[in-house]
């Protein structure tokens, strides 16, 4: 079997409403890369990436002369020839190598019929539990949502993704308002959900030494863990050594190279992994391994997915024996979604493992044109940009935190 072809697409698929984070705001939609890997025996891989526009689209397709003739079984030559070291030096090509990576492999396992987790030892579970991952949110007038500030108004949100999606683990997005300000909306989602996990991560935000004062405020809270709550390997190893928390990151662990530093540092208690971020499916499950034998926790980390990536999302989740949390999902902010049969339900906080071949999902080709039509309409946004703070910078140390209105 060869490659014969390979195809990228823009979307712009609606959210409920603009959410925030310490560096910026997803400005009501998320930008992805839809991914089309064709063979010369008729099979089609679908893969995904962040972002998009004639970049994205002429990054994977200036790829097209590594893999066109390329089997795609062959998915460790696929790795070497796209992210070897010397290329990666100068143009990092992690996140395109994932998209194709999840493509191959949907593939395969389509050629085989068998699942992508099959690929990496079976499934373990055929549930995944996630958390809620609550944002500060702007108000969106044509859906009627978000607007979220103050701790009363987040727990209502809250609520209402519990009893839609039944989560029993709440991740607050934090880094936005002042450090005082996030500790009480955290400690009122603990006290409304007795019983509940909770989480918090401000993207890094916070200095060592506000990170360790926060750290220790919320101690007695339920705690998953504490999530890259400081900048840097150092910066985490000193918030360990100080909070008796878990610490947690997806920002500083996201290659091999970091694993090994911060395993040797002892800098970190649970590693998040993302199968874009780590450059696939199958360089995430290999992370897992590795903390697997040197005790660590893992997670499944979310980079703002679409049906595809949380397809890949839910067969590492199936397929890692040491999962010890909640996976992170974007996905329940979504209005819609590029896959058959729309977005996929939540079920008592979990989602299933998609039973069919490969990634188990399909393009709905409508959908698929509907929203690169709306990209063309709406563009991209600057993920580091606030389109209500437009003279604010996300500019460390002298963090400037959102007002309350």
């Amino acid at each position: 079997m060869k490659i014969t072809n390979i195809k990228a697409t823009t979307v712009a698929v609606p959210l409920e409403a603009p959410i925030r984070h310490a560096n910026g705001c997803h400005w009501g939609r998320f930008v992805r890369t839809i991914v089309e890997v064709e063979t010369d025996e008729g099979i089609t891989g679908l893969g995904e990436m962040g972002g998009g526009g004639e970049s994205a689209e002429a990054a994977i397709h200036g790829l097209k002369s590594y893999l066109v003739g390329h089997d795609p079984m062959q998915l460790e030559a696929m790795y070497w020839k796209i992210c070897n070291p010397t290329a990666s030096l100068y143009n990092n090509r992690l996140q395109l190598h994932a998209a194709l990576e999840f493509a191959c492999i949907d593939i395969i396992g389509k050629k085989l019929g068998i699942r992508a987790c099959d690929l990496l030892g079976g499934s373990l579970r055929e549930e995944v539990p996630f958390a809620s991952y609550i944002f500060f949110r702007y108000p969106n007038e044509k859906t009627g949502q978000g607007g979220e500030e103050t701790a009363e108004q987040i727990v209502k949100h809250a609520k209402e993704l519990v009893q839609q999606h039944g989560f029993q683990t709440h991740k607050l997005k934090a880094g936005v308002f002042h450090p005082d300000h996030e500790i009480e909306v955290l400690r009122a989602l603990s006290e409304v959900f007795p019983g509940h996990k909770v989480r918090i991560d401000p993207n890094a935000a916070w200095s060592v030494e506000e990170a360790i004062r926060i750290g220790r405020a919320i101690e007695d809270l339920p705690n998953d863990y504490f999530e890259d709550p400081t900048w840097g390997l150092e910066g985490m190893r000193r918030v360990r050594q100080k909070v008796r928390i878990p610490t947690a990151t997806n920002t500083v662990v996201i290659n091999f190279e970091q694993l090994a530093a911060s395993i040797r540092q002892e800098a970190m208690d649970v590693i998040l992994l993302d199968t874009t971020f780590w450059g696939g499916l199958r360089q995430a499950w290999k992370a897992g391994v590795v903390c697997e034998k040197f005790q660590l926790g893992v997670a499944v980390h979310s980079s703002g997915e679409l049906g595809i990536q949380l397809a890949t999302m839910l067969h590492l989740g199936a397929s890692t024996p040491n999962l010890s949390f909640a996976a992170d999902a974007h996905y329940h902010h979504l209005t819609d979604d590029i896959i058959q049969g729309g977005l996929m339900k939540y079920h008592q906080g979990t989602l299933s493992v998609p039973k069919g071949p490969g990634l188990g999902i399909e393009l709905d080709r409508d959908k698929l044109k509907q929203y690169a039509e709306y990209y063309k309409e709406v563009g991209g946004y600057p993920y580091d940009r606030d389109p209500q703070r437009p003279d604010w910078f996300s500019v460390l140390p002298e963090k400037k935190w959102a007002t309350i209105k």
